[in-house]
């Protein structure tokens, strides 16, 4: 870094002293904090988006959120050309410049950093980073603060994207680096586009039943809301309904509302009550790259049926797979176009299509049974979207999702397209003999544009959940009879170290302290579909059990029984 690019940066860090006695760590999540103390951290990464962008020779995001976390929280993450997540070789380097005691050590730092990773600042290459931030007060202060953060680096320009869900802007990163047209109004374009073609091409069949026919969207009271509320513009044949949207009167953001709030405590959001009794629900998060879905099954309980991650996974699942046997039932007939772009020697078979399912250990073990019957392939991956995302860009076709609802459906580059030259060749085809086999190769097409395939994406997942209901003919309840889930208990073991638990396939095993998966092993076998796993928090010193059987009394007795091995292994301090 040159002198003079040096004092610039020294100089706008000055403006932003670090908050005294905080350490900041960077997770999936990104940096996480109150609002009124971020200041500084959001500022540093933006140098750091900026930096990336520059060795990436890539438009790179920063996004300003904290989810499904109060109001008065703020937080801030970076999207790396692909639209995922930062990637995790520079989370340590995140960590270090956030908790750099003042401007010299931060600068010093960001020079270090440069030269060990070969960074041109200021040659003929221009970084672009896209910035936005969701309805947060914070929000505007902080994208000030990213904002320099981005202009401090020679060479780099920040783009204002305005407020957006966390997903879009993932989704215009993206898009602009696969030279994609990337706008607010190119996503509801899209998405509204893959919705008519999916719409256009289901059979004729019954309606959902009385008085379900749209959905009723619980929007948190947060940004998601605001966003359906432009996407309802540009769709056709899908009614949604939007509650909680933040208007004045409706609550706070996350208060009582959204994805979190209802998968963790399965009762009713704000806003909800007995009039919607076997109404079909959804509630997205915060910054709306969470969905769930419920219903009320009566007007005395507050309680509701929750349709979570699991389910959500399993209905993409089905549809995907009823595509896939549409192509291959056809396929084998010799004068298939199918078989004669195989035939092909510059095409690379790619029509054996490889569908995978990945789960965590948390997945409730009734889904991935019940996916298993379906003949579908199951992986698990470590707890974390990061991983969840890796293992599903393996498969041709990799679904993820977790139980809070976070998840998304990836398509390979290769596989689409083979798609795309295979609707030439069925379109071209005199014949309606392959239909069917086309409408489904139509399908797959329009699900690629449809989901959001750089992350989780509420909006997006909610339309193609309504489009497979209108498509199967299926009303929330016969959704959720696909499987029961077995009752599980969650609990947290306070350690003095939590290192001192080390744990292997994908931390379903323990390996470190001896004898302690031995234990766990003779306790499940107690149970009727007993399952069991122990793993340490990344964010604390705590372990965490997880415990499922075939009722709530054995699983609540079965999670007891670990925590107590694992008081016994790793040492007694409480358990919560």
């Amino acid at each position: 870094m040159e002198e003079a690019d040096r004092e610039v940066l020294l100089q706008a860090a000055s403006l932003f002293p670090p908050p005294p006695g905080i350490r900041f760590a960077y997770g999936t999540a990104g940096f996480r904090y109150n609002g009124l103390l971020l200041s500084s951290t959001v500022f540093r990464v933006g140098v750091l988006a900026a930096l990336r962008s520059l060795k990436t020779r890539s438009v790179t995001g920063l996004m300003i959120t904290a989810s499904h976390n109060p109001a008065s929280d703020n937080g801030v993450k970076v999207a790396d050309p692909g639209g995922g997540m930062l990637t995790q070789e520079w989370e340590p380097f995140a960590d270090a410049i956030a908790n750099a005691v003042n401007a010299e050590n931060f600068v010093q730092l960001i020079d270090e950093f440069i030269k060990k990773q070969g960074i041109l600042c200021g040659d003929t290459y221009s970084g672009v980073v896209l910035v936005a931030r969701d309805t947060r007060p914070s929000g505007e202060e902080l994208l000030s603060a990213a904002i320099q953060g981005i202009g401090a680096v020679k060479g780099v320009m920040a783009v204002d994207m305005g407020i957006l869900t966390t997903p879009q802007l993932h989704w215009m990163v993206r898009s602009r680096n696969k030279g994609m047209p990337a706008t607010e109004s190119d996503y509801y374009m899209q998405l509204s586009s893959s919705v008519k073609i999916l719409m256009s091409a289901r059979p004729k069949v019954q309606k959902l039943g009385p008085h379900i026919e749209g959905v009723v969207v619980d929007g948190a009271n947060g940004v998601g809301a605001k966003k359906l509320y432009t996407l309802q513009q540009f769709l056709e044949g899908i009614e949604v309904n939007i509650r909680n949207s933040g208007r004045e009167g409706e609550g706070g953001l996350n208060d009582s509302v959204g994805a979190d709030f209802v998968q963790k405590e399965k009762i009713t959001p704000s806003g909800f009550g007995g009039d919607d009794v076997g109404k079909r629900c959804a509630s997205l998060d915060g910054d709306a790259d969470r969905l769930v879905y419920f219903y009320i099954s009566s007007p005395e309980k507050k309680g509701v049926e929750l349709i979570d991650g699991d389910k959500i996974l399993t209905l993409f699942a089905i549809f995907i797979k009823q595509q896939l046997d549409s192509i291959y039932n056809q396929e084998k007939m010799e004068s298939s176009p199918a078989v004669r772009l195989a035939q092909n020697p510059s095409n690379e078979e790619c029509h054996s299509i490889a569908l995978g399912i990945v789960q965590t250990a948390y997945a409730n073990g009734a889904s991935t049974r019940y996916l298993r019957e379906l003949g579908l392939e199951i992986v698990f991956t470590s707890t974390g979207v990061k991983y969840l995302h890796e293992k599903a860009t393996e498969y041709d076709i990799g679904i993820y999702f977790e139980a809070n609802g976070h998840g998304t459906i990836l398509f390979s580059e290769k596989l689409l397209l083979w798609l795309k030259a295979f609707n030439e060749e069925l379109s071209s085809a005199s014949t309606g003999l392959f239909d069917k086999q086309r409408r489904a190769v139509q399908r797959l097409l329009a699900i690629s544009s449809l989901i959001n395939q750089a992350v989780g994406d509420a909006l997006s997942g909610l339309l193609l959940v309504e489009v497979i209901l209108h498509y199967m003919g299926w009303s929330i309840q016969t959704w959720n009879t696909l499987y029961q889930d077995l009752p599980s208990r969650q609990l947290k073991v306070k350690v003095a170290d939590r290192t001192s638990i080390v744990t292997t396939d994908a931390e379903t095993r323990v390996v470190r302290p001896l004898g302690l998966q031995e234990a766990i092993d003779s306790e499940v076998v107690k149970y009727s579909m007993g399952r069991a796993f122990v793993r340490p928090s990344g964010t604390e010193d705590v372990v965490r059990v997880y415990a499922e059987a075939l009722t709530q009394e054995e699983a609540d007795s079965l999670g007891q029984a670990i925590a107590m091995h694992v008081r016994q292994f790793v040492g007694l301090e409480s358990s919560m």
